[in-house]
C-alpha cells in the first residue's frame, strides 16, 4: 500500500493548517552527516507517485525532489560527523530533524514524525508514525528530499576522497567501502565511533606501538 494523506486530513479536520512531515536519512552509513527534511505539502498540489524513498529509483527520487521543492514548503538540515561522535547517531538524527522543522518559514501546527520517538527539543504538537515514510505522504516527501540531499553531499565528498565509492554507496559499509578503508585508511568524514571504523583505528594504534 502506498502512503496516503489520511493523517494530514485528520489534523486539518481538527483545524490545523500547517501539517509537517519530517524524516531523516543516514543513520547507518560509516561516513558522512545525517540529513533530515521537513515538508509541508499543499493539499491541492501534491506530486504524483510519492512513496518511501527506499522504494524509488535514484532517477525517480531526483525528479520527485524537484517537484516537491516547486510545490511544497521544504527545509533541509544536517547533523555533522562531529555531532554524531559527540552525542550518538540517534540524538544526532533528532538534532537534524529539529533543525529541519526550525528552518520552515513559520512554525508548523502539527508534526508527523517518522519513527516511534519525538525528538527531545521538538517543541511542537507531534504524532509519531512507525514506518511513516510508507504511510504518510508528507513523511514520504521528506524522506525523498532528505535522501536526494544527502546523496548529493556524499557524491561531492567522493570527488574529494575517491576510492570509497561514496557516489554509489552513500557512505554505507559495502564491500568496496570496507576494502578501501583497509587500503586507503580513515578520512575525517568517517564516523570513528562506529564499530568498523573504531576497529580499524584500534588495530592501527596497536600496530604503531
Amino acid at each position: 500500500m502506498p502512503p496516503d494523506f489520511l493523517f494530514e486530513t485528520a489534523a486539518r479536520d481538527r483545524g490545523l493548517s500547517r501539517i509537517c512531515g519530517v524524516d531523516e536519512v543516514g543513520r547507518g552509513p560509516l561516513a558522512g552527516p545525517v540529513t533530515a527534511a521537513a515538508v509541508i505539502l499543499d493539499p491541492d498540489r501534491i506530486p504524483e507517485g510519492l512513496d518511501d524513498s527506499k522504494r524509488l529509483t535514484q532517477r525517480r527520487r531526483a525528479a520527485l525532489a524537484a517537484e516537491i521543492a516547486e510545490m511544497a514548503e521544504v527545509s533541509i538540515a544536517h547533523a555533522s560527523v562531529a555531532e554524531i561522535e559527540e552525542h550518538n547517531i540517534l540524538r544526532a538524527s533528532h538534532l537534524a530533524m529539529i533543525r529541519a522543522v526550525a528552518g520552515l518559514s513559520a512554525p508548523p501546527c502539527h508534526v508527523l514524525v517518522d519513527g516511534n520517538m519525538v525528538p527531545r527539543g521538538l517543541n511542537h504538537p507531534c504524532e509519531t508514525l512507525v514506518g511513516g515514510d510508507g504511510r504518510s505522504l508528507s513523511i514520504a516527501a521528506a524522506s525523498i528530499v532528505a535522501k536526494v540531499a544527502r546523496d548529493g553531499i556524499m557524491a561531492d565528498l567522493a570527488r574529494a576522497h575517491p576510492g570509497y565509492g561514496w557516489e554509489r554507496n552513500a557512505g554505507y559499509g559495502t564491500a568496496q567501502h570496507k576494502a578501501a578503508l583497509q587500503d586507503l585508511g580513515v578520512t575525517p568524514h568517517h564516523r570513528r565511533k562506529f564499530k568498523p571504523i573504531h576497529n580499524i583505528l584500534y588495530q592501527a594504534a596497536i600496530a604503531s606501538d
